[in-house]
C-alpha cells in the first residue's frame, strides 16, 4: 500500500543510494568524512571563539565570519551524521520527516550563504573604498539587519522550494540517486509533470545566485578601481589581502552552486551531480575557515594575547 507522502513506502522511508556500494571505499569515505567532520566543528568553533574573546576582532568583519562558521557547522551536521550512519550499515535509510527536514535545513542554509556572502563583499567594499567612514558606514544596527536579511531570504526560499517538492507524486518511487535530499535528486523521482518545480527551482536559483553573485563582483570591481589608485606597495598589499580570502571562498561556493542548481534537473548529470554535492558539503564548510585565517595576522594574534592577558592576570 502506498504511503500516504508519496514516498511508496509503508514506513515512509527513501533508500540513499550514496557514493559506492563497495564495503572497502565505503570504509575508506567513513572515515574521510569523519575526520572532515570533525575538522570544521573544531575550525568553526574555534573562530567563533577566538572572534568573541578578543575584543580586537569584534568588527563588522568578524561579525559576519561568526555568521559563516555557523552556517559551516550548520550544514554539515544537517547531512554528515546521517551519512556517517548509512556508511556503517547495507540498508542507507532515511525517514519521510528527516528527509524533508535535510532538504529544508540544507537549502536554507546555503541560500543564506548566497546573500550574506554578498553581505561581507560590501563590508569589504566599505573597509577598502571607505577606510576614514568604514565604522559609520558599517554600524551596529547595519550588520545586525544584514544578517538578519540573510537568514531570512534563505529561508523563505527554502521554504517555498520545500512546499513545492512537497507537492509531487512519487508513486512508489523511493530511492534517491545520492547521499542526501537534495532537490534535483528528488525532483527525477516524481512520476508527474515537474516543469513548474524546474521553472520554480530556476526563478529561485536565478534569484539567490546571480543577483548576490552580482553584488559580489560589482563591490569587488569598485575594491579593484581602489587599490590600483593606492600608491604604496604596502598599501596594495594590505588592501588586497583585506578581500582575497573572501573572494575565494565566493569563487569556490558560487561555483559549485550555480553548476548544481541553474539547470534542469531532467539534464542534471547524476554522477557530476553526487560528486559536485559532495564538494560543496564537505570539503567547503572544512576549508572556509582556514581561507579566512591562514594568512590573517589579528586572528593568529588573539591567541597569544589571550594567553598573555591570562598569565598577566595570574601573576598580578
Amino acid at each position: 500500500m502506498e504511503d500516504e507522502r508519496g514516498t511508496g513506502s509503508s514506513q515512509g522511508e527513501f533508500i540513499l543510494l550514496g557514493l559506492s556500494d563497495n564495503q572497502y571505499l565505503q570504509i575508506l569515505f567513513f572515515m574521510v568524512f569523519l575526520i572532515s567532520y570533525v575538522l570544521t566543528l573544531l575550525w568553526s568553533l574555534a573562530v567563533t571563539v577566538v572572534s568573541e574573546l578578543d575584543p580586537s576582532l569584534q568588527t563588522p568583519m568578524y561579525f559576519f565570519l561568526i555568521n559563516r562558521s555557523f552556517l559551516d557547522l550548520c550544514s554539515t551536521t544537517a547531512t554528515v551524521p546521517q551519512m556517517l550512519v548509512n556508511l556503517q550499515r547495507s540498508q542507507k535509510t532515511i525517514s519521510w520527516t528527516g528527509c524533508m527536514a535535510q532538504l529544508f535545513i540544507s537549502l536554507g542554509l546555503g541560500s543564506t550563504e548566497c546573500v550574506l556572502l554578498a553581505a561581507m563583499a560590501y563590508d569589504c567594499y566599505a573597509a577598502v573604498c571607505h577606510p576614514l567612514r568604514y565604522t559609520a558606514i558599517m554600524s551596529r544596527s547595519l550588520c545586525w539587519l544584514m544578517a538578519t536579511a540573510s537568514w531570512f531570504s534563505g529561508m523563505t526560499a527554502s521554504f517555498v522550494q520545500t512546499c513545492l517538492t512537497l507537492r509531487l507524486p512519487l508513486c512508489g518511487h523511493n530511492r534517491i540517486n545520492d547521499f542526501s535530499c537534495e532537490v534535483p535528486a528528488l525532483l527525477s523521482l516524481a512520476c508527474a509533470d515537474t516543469s513548474i518545480n524546474e521553472a520554480g527551482l530556476l526563478v529561485g536559483s536565478a534569484v539567490i545566485l546571480p543577483v548576490p553573485l552580482g553584488l559580489n563582483l560589482v563591490s569587488y570591481g569598485y575594491i579593484g578601481a581602489a587599490v590600483l589608485r593606492i600608491r604604496s606597495a604596502e598599501g596594495r598589499h594590505k588592501a588586497f589581502n583585506t578581500c582575497t580570502s573572501h573572494l575565494a571562498v565566493v569563487s569556490i561556493f558560487f561555483g559549485t552552486a550555480i553548476y548544481t542548481y541553474l539547470q534542469p534537473p531532467s539534464q542534471h548529470p547524476q554522477d557530476q551531480g553526487k560528486i559536485v554535492s559532495l564538494f560543496y558539503a564537505f570539503i567547503t564548510p572544512m576549508v572556509n575557515p582556514l581561507i579566512y585565517t591562514l594568512r590573517n595576522k589579528d586572528v593568529h594574534r588573539a591567541p597569544r594575547r589571550a594567553l598573555g592577558k591570562q598569565c598577566w592576570m595570574q601573576q598580578s
